[in-house]
């Protein structure tokens, strides 16, 4: 992830920026779910190709890594932010409008008129990579418990009992649930794969 970041990080560089083309604004593109790296990557194929680069800037797909344990291993993976969303800097015009809307599984743009979008504020997108950067720095378990929180266990001795969350131990993926056993409530630590939350 952090070569992700890394990558980005450089791209936004040798991006263009704000100060080079004062025009530019960001805009969120709706992609389709689960495509948003190949329509980042049709983005920029299609900018090459009609020799748009000055009209461009940063494309944004905002991930984070989170931690999940698979089969008692602890493993990284990526998360997205908004899934089915892609953030494009960009002059809005004609030319570029229908470049970007016409990319291939682009569903069109989000917020303002149907052929003259609204940008978000420089703020809004400084918030996201800030938290993309956090991410990166320290993941987040990819299931998150709660003090309190109801649970359902799913496997182990004590399937299909519910009960309450009393602690959560991140570091080793467990956690410490009060079940009512014969009429009393019995604590009892579990694997975060042994429990769903109800």
């Amino acid at each position: 992830m952090s070569d992700i970041l890394d990558n980005a990080a450089a791209n936004a560089a040798s991006a263009p920026s704000a100060s080079v083309n004062p025009d530019l604004r960001w805009y969120v593109v709706h992609a389709y779910s689960g495509m948003e790296k190949a329509v980042e990557r049709n983005i920029r194929e299609s900018i090459t190709r009609a020799g748009m680069e000055n009209k461009f800037g940063r494309i944004l797909v905002p991930t984070e890594e989170v931690v999940e344990m698979k089969n008692g291993q602890r493993r990284t993976a990526e998360r997205k932010f908004f899934p089915g969303y892609v953030f494009v800097e960009m002059v809005m015009d004609d030319d570029t409008w229908h470049l970007v809307k016409h990319t291939n599984k682009v569903t069109g743009f989000v917020g303002g008129a149907k052929n003259r979008p609204a940008p978000i504020s420089e703020s809004e997108v400084q918030k996201i990579v800030s938290q993309m950067q956090d991410g990166a720095e320290k993941p987040r378990h990819k299931i998150e418990f709660m003090v309190g929180e109801l649970v359902r266990v799913k496997e182990g001795p004590f399937t299909d009992f519910n009960g309450s969350v009393e602690e959560v131990n991140y570091e080793k993926s467990k956690v410490r649930v009060s079940v009512t056993i014969f009429g009393r409530a019995t604590p009892v630590e579990l694997e975060f794969s042994q429990i769903e939350k109800t």
